[in-house]
């Protein structure tokens, strides 16, 4: 992104200007967090959770490094060194409970990251590059997480790993042979654990280097605003530092007191009871569930009973077991193709009333129930309502919106982002033929 009125990074301190004609590190720094960045000037604080979301992936990183140092990645030892780490190792427990709820509270900023981005229309042009990597991230910390949830070893860990991985014996032919390959046997055992510990220890690094991509891509177009109108003149636009930078310390200080309050006084309150129970392949817990942040995804995978066949024949086309599998992937998979399922001019919920009836009182609920129903027992009535939900989830992406982006009437956009935040006009400079 290159603004005329963009200040040009010129080191004073001698050392300084050796450095950065050798290794622009400096250069590059300040052109993207400094006051070489302008940004909008009516950033909310909705537009904090992308650095909550660096920072909470630096904790994982940090802590899961740390763990990595004593956890002992076998069958018969994993639950006894997790056990370890917590009795035993200076400050474990603390290390444990932080990367543990560290995801939880990883995935929560995203969230609210992405649906950010769906309401302020985020990911519409130039901005598809931004939403499309960002998307990569999701699915990258999901098989993270995954992995992550099986090292304790703990009967959820288990049977997870047991349920997750037979999803791919639904896919005909390749499922099975898929499957023995990704868990280098029959059932989740000792080549399992190892496979996912070296993954999990890894692909957090990937995540953090697409992350790189996301944040490069972003400086490409700028930043989006709440009213989704483009940046005009300097007065819309104010230093990244020293405003956004004092913001987003502010956001951070409360993201890491709520961090804190939860690791300290409620550290089991996002896990399962049942993985402090050894795991026991010849004991199936009575309800087995995911984490909370794989339930709407969970909900959709089961919302599929019935066979799709030719009726009254005997013969199904579509088991309903590989039915939910590719809707769980599918769900996750059409928003890829959101900036062009969506192709209304104006970017910003706020000026778009009938896209913001049915994101409110339309998707937001739909997807709650969906989370509601991944937790609960497969039988009725979650069943049905997940599969209301899942059909409502689909028929949003793949038929409401692009039909409400051809039907909308949207609001009087502001001429600038100024005459947004001032209530007046912007006031362009004189130009010299002028």
């Amino acid at each position: 992104m290159s603004f005329p009125w963009a200040q040009v990074y010129a080191p004073k301190n001698p050392v300084m200007q050796w450095v950065d004609e050798r290794l622009p590190l400096p250069r590059f720094i300040y052109n993207a967090v400094g006051a070489g960045y302008p940004v909008p000037r009516n950033l909310n604080y909705f537009w904090n959770f992308g650095s909550l979301a660096g920072a909470a992936l630096m904790i994982q990183i940090v802590t899961g490094i740390i763990l990595a140092m004593n956890y002992y990645a076998s069958t018969d030892g994993a639950f006894n060194s997790v056990e370890h780490i917590m009795r035993n190792v200076e400050a474990g427990w603390f290390i444990r409970y932080a990367h543990m709820n560290g995801a939880s509270f990883f995935f929560i900023v995203v969230y609210i990251h992405m649906f950010r981005g769906l309401y302020f229309g985020s990911y519409k042009a130039p901005r598809e590059m931004i939403w499309l990597l960002g998307v990569v991230i999701f699915l990258l910390m999901m098989a993270t997480g995954f992995m992550g949830y099986v090292l304790p070893w703990g009967q959820m860990s288990y049977w997870g790993a047991q349920v997750i991985t037979g999803f791919f014996s639904a896919i005909p032919v390749v499922g099975e042979p898929m499957r023995q390959w990704l868990l280098g046997g029959f059932a989740p055992d000792q080549a399992a654990l190892g496979r996912f510990f070296s993954l999990h220890y890894l692909l957090p690094f990937v995540i953090a280097g697409v992350i790189i991509l996301h944040v490069w891509a972003l400086h490409i177009p700028g930043s989006s605003n709440p009213t989704g109108v483009h940046i005009k003149a300097q007065s819309d636009t104010v230093p990244f530092h020293p405003y956004y930078t004092a913001k987003d310390a502010f956001g951070l200080g409360v993201f890491l007191i709520i961090f804190v309050a939860v690791t300290f006084f409620a550290p089991n309150l996002l896990g399962h009871p049942d993985n402090y129970i050894p795991a026991n392949p010849l004991s199936t817990p009575a309800h087995i569930v995911p984490e909370w942040y794989y339930w709407p995804f969970y909900a959709i995978l089961r919302a599929f009973t019935v066979d799709f066949g030719i009726p009254f024949s005997g013969f199904v086309i579509i088991p309903a077991k590989l039915m939910g599998v590719l809707a769980m992937f599918g769900s996750i998979l059409l928003l890829f193709f959101l900036p062009w399922l969506d192709s209304s001019p104006v970017r910003s919920g706020n000026y778009r009333p009938l896209f913001k009836k049915f994101f409110w009182f339309g998707l937001i609920p739909c997807i709650l129930i969906l989370g509601v129903c991944g937790v609960m027992p497969a039988e009725e009535p979650f069943v049905m309502l997940s599969q209301i939900a899942a059909a409502y989830y689909f028929a949003h992406f793949l038929i409401i919106l692009p039909i409400i982006s051809k039907i909308e009437k949207p609001l009087p956009l502001p001429n600038s982002i100024t005459e947004a935040v001032t209530g007046k006009p912007l006031e362009m400079p004189q130009t010299a033929a002028a």
